[in-house]
């Protein structure tokens, strides 16, 4: 099995074998929150334009999505899990774009399979691999705006890595994790902020291993499907 642990809007453009697009703060956070709030499908995509045609389009499309962190204009939703688990989706149809983990997707164009992942499913992404026998994968952290690491979305490719290798012991990750809330993970804790990081993002986004399912794109259609192990 080869594990690489790539970086960025050119990690995703190098990525081989199963991509895992990580996006810890807050992409696939959000979506694994939709998924669980009964959401039927996820379509992550590149472009803001595309959303607002999709949404012309069908009415009923919900859409999410932010730059720079903002909910993008004539949107339903951000990127806040903690907005998202007070919003009905329930059967509904979510078009999702972002400044980093949508632009993963996008950009993962040589990868036979993409994965969505997050600390919130990374146990269960990492069993799916195991279970399907991926010998080629590549953990794509996507960073701030998929031009700068951080700490958060390495942090996650590391334990998926650990897992697969066995060495999950050697990660202390509520003490990491905590360790988050004093470098990338302190704008949700910073009151100035507050309207576009709310504080209850920090701990949603932290929940390791809250959900047993793995988000799977598929290629034909383009949207990110529920598989639960």
């Amino acid at each position: 099995m080869r594990v690489r642990i790539l970086q960025l809007i050119e990690g995703a453009k190098a990525a081989s074998g199963t991509a895992v697009i990580i996006d810890v703060f807050r992409a696939f956070t959000l979506e694994a929150y939709l998924f669980a709030g009964g959401a039927k499908e996820i379509y992550p995509i590149g472009e803001v334009n595309e959303a607002y045609r999709r949404k012309r389009e069908n009415p009923d499309v919900i859409l999410a999505g932010e730059r720079h962190g903002k909910i993008l204009e004539g949107f339903d939703l951000g990127n806040a899990p903690s907005d998202a688990i007070l919003l009905d989706v329930r059967g509904k149809t979510v078009v999702h774009t972002t400044s980093a983990g949508t632009q993963g997707v996008a950009n993962a164009r040589d990868a036979d399979e993409i994965l969505g992942a997050s600390l919130v499913n990374a146990r269960a992404t990492a069993e799916y691999l195991r279970k399907m026998g991926r010998e080629d994968i590549s953990l794509v952290c996507m960073g701030l705006e998929g031009v700068a690491e951080t700490e958060e979305d390495t942090l996650c490719a590391r334990y998926i890595k650990a897992i697969l290798e066995g060495r999950e012991a050697e990660l202390s990750m509520q003490e990491e994790i905590e360790a988050l809330r004093y470098t990338s993970g302190a704008k949700f804790f910073d009151e100035a902020q507050a309207d576009v990081f709310p504080r209850e993002d920090f701990f949603l986004s932290t929940a390791c291993d809250h959900f047993d399912f793995v988000m799977r794109l598929d290629p034909e259609t383009g949207k990110m499907e529920k598989i639960t192990l």
